[in-house]
Parts: C-alpha cells; sequence; structure tokens
C-alpha cells in the first residue's frame, strides 16, 4: 500500500508534464510490435509452453503452492524486492527451487528457469512496473544510479550516454532505446532465445568493453533495481520481442 501511495503521490506531482518516456516496444519496427502483440505469432510461445509444463513439475510443484500461474497476477511488477538480499524475478523462482522444492539451483539463463519467469511475467501484463521500496532497496538504487551514469569499458562509455543522450538515434541499423524494462524477459532475435535483464546487461559491458560483472553480483542488482524504478508506472507487456 505505501509504494502504491508513493507511485500515485509521484504521478500527481508530476501531472502537469507529459511523459517522455517510451517503452523499448515503442521503437520496434511494426512488424516486431505486431509480433510482441500476436501471442499465437509470438516467438516465445514454446516457452511459454514449457513454463506450464514446468509449473506443474514434481511432487512439490509451482502449482502445488500458488495454484494456476494467473493467480500471480501483479507479482511480476514487483521486482527486484528483499528477501535477505536483492531478488529479481528469475532469483525469486531460484529462492523458491531451493527453499521448497528442494532441488538444486539452475544455471543461470536455463531454459526451464527462463521459461518460468516469462510465464509469471506475462501474467502482469497491462500493469504498472511497481518495484519494492525499503532501506536496502533505495541503497541498492543510488548505487544502481551511480553505476549506470558511470562511464566504464575501453570505449570509456555510461549507460545514460547512450540510452539518455543518443536514445532515438541509431546505432547498427537500430534505434538506440531509452533503457526501460518493463517487457523482459525478451526474446531478441540476435539470440534466438528468451533472456533474462542480467544478460542484456551483461551484453553492454561486453560492448564497451569492460569487466563483465557476474551473474547475481551486487552490481547487476543494484542496475536492475535503479532501472525499475526508472522505468516504474510504465505498463508490462511481457514476454517482449527484440531484434
Amino acid at each position: 500500500m505505501k509504494a502504491w501511495l508513493l507511485l500515485v503521490l509521484a504521478l500527481a506531482a508530476n501531472a502537469a508534464e507529459p511523459d517522455s518516456r517510451r517503452s523499448g516496444r515503442d521503437t520496434m519496427s511494426p512488424a516486431l510490435r505486431t509480433l510482441q502483440a500476436d501471442d499465437d505469432q509470438h516467438p516465445a510461445q514454446l516457452a511459454l509452453a514449457l513454463g506450464r509444463e514446468q509449473w506443474r513439475e514434481g511432487s512439490r510443484s509451482c502449482a502445488s503452492c500458488h495454484g494456476e500461474p494467473e493467480r500471480l497476477r501483479g507479482a511480476a511488477a514487483r521486482y527486484p524486492d528483499w528477501d535477505q538480499g536483492i531478488l529479481d524475478l528469475p532469483g525469486r523462482i531460484q529462492r523458491c527451487r531451493v527453499r521448497h522444492q528442494h532441488q538444486p539451483a539452475w544455471k543461470p539463463e536455463a531454459e526451464p528457469l527462463l521459461a518460468l519467469a516469462a510465464l509469471v511475467a506475462q501474467q502482469s501484463r497491462g500493469l504498472p512496473l511497481l518495484p519494492q521500496r525499503g532501506i536496502e532497496l533505495d541503497e541498492a538504487a543510488v548505487r544502481g544510479q551511480r553505476l549506470y551514469t558511470t562511464r566504464i569499458g575501453a570505449l570509456n562509455l555510461s549507460c545514460a550516454q547512450c540510452h539518455d543522450e543518443r536514445a532515438g538515434l541509431r546505432l547498427g541499423g537500430s534505434l538506440i532505446p531509452q533503457a526501460h524494462v518493463d517487457d523482459y524477459p525478451v526474446y531478441r532475435l540476435e539470440w534466438q532465445s528468451l533472456g533474462s535483464l542480467q544478460r542484456r546487461l551483461r551484453g553492454c559491458l561486453s560492448g564497451v568493453r569492460a569487466t563483465v560483472w557476474d551473474w547475481d553480483s551486487a552490481e547487476l542488482l543494484a542496475l536492475q533495481t535503479y532501472l525499475a524504478r526508472r522505468s516504474a508506472g510504465m505498463a508490462m507487456q511481457p514476454p517482449g520481442v527484440r531484434p
């Protein structure tokens, strides 16, 4: 309730100013926007089907605790969250798998992990991103903002230089998006698979020839926390489709 109140107050304070934020899907070609909007043609449909199979798998299945996936509408909108550490949505699924299903954690970007993350995220389509708040999350968001604006790598570039200063320009034939996170996980045609936000961020680090942070590192989770707040209030449409 507190988070909702904060969002309402923030929106009211900015009511006189039009929201200039644009989802990454708004920068795509009409063909890709149509592909994302059509569940029958969506390239992640096989992953979503796998997610539903995984949902019911085993004696301690996701369904045995949560019922049908549709009951988790709104859950994905809250992440990253805090539970003895910062968790993104795949991290929460991993935590449930280890703690409650008594199964070993999957490797990062494992197909069943991404399938479940996409299935859970899909239930929040049309809802606004509403990342949680708290002392630890606030501190992580501040650190994430510093990371976002800090030049790194051999190319000496920051996230902000591409996604704030050059948003809307072209790089390699594609429009540079504003780096909002309302559609993750996404199916990237470049990858020919689903991928998490962490995968995308690690790809950016590699692209500027910087040291690539470890999966679930404090840096990646802090940057995700900041990006989620930067995208707060934007309508979710996961899983996304990107070039």
